[in-house]
Parts: C-alpha cells; structure tokens; sequence
C-alpha cells in the first residue's frame, strides 16, 4: 500500500515540476521579447540587465559590489 502511496506522491511532484518548468520557459521567452523590445527602441540591453541585477540586491550588497568595482579599477587604472 504504502509503494502505491509513494510512487502517486513522487508522479504528482513531477508533474507538478514539469508544469512550473513550462512556466518558466514561458517567462524566460517573454523577458527575452521585452530586451529584444527595449534594443529596438535603442536601449542597450547589457546594461539593462545590469540595472535589473543590481536592483535586485539588497542595499548593502549593492554598495559593497560597487566599492569593490571601483578599488579594482583603480587598482587596474581604468
């Protein structure tokens, strides 16, 4: 009994994943239409995607990954 249990519990968590990686397929194809969008439009969209990443940082990981950008650039003379 406990073997028909498990074996429907593990088909409904993979369905479930299939169906949440269909989703995301989904998504990913639709943030590809808004970058390939907004480079139409003449924005460029490497720093769109760096804009997205560093706003989605919290404050003080943000603050750290710019100070320590700019020690290496200085560093490098850039």
């Amino acid at each position: 009994m406990s073997d028909n249990i498990s074996a429907e519990q593990l088909r409904l968590l993979i369905e479930r994943v299939e169906r949440l990686e269909e989703e995301k397929k989904g998504l990913s194809d639709d943030i590809k239409d808004v970058y390939a969008e907004a480079k139409s439009t003449g924005f460029d969209v490497k720093t769109m995607r760096t804009i997205v990443r560093l706003r989605g940082m919290e404050k003080h990981h943000r603050e750290e990954a710019e100070h320590l950008l700019e020690t290496y650039k200085q560093a490098l003379g850039i």
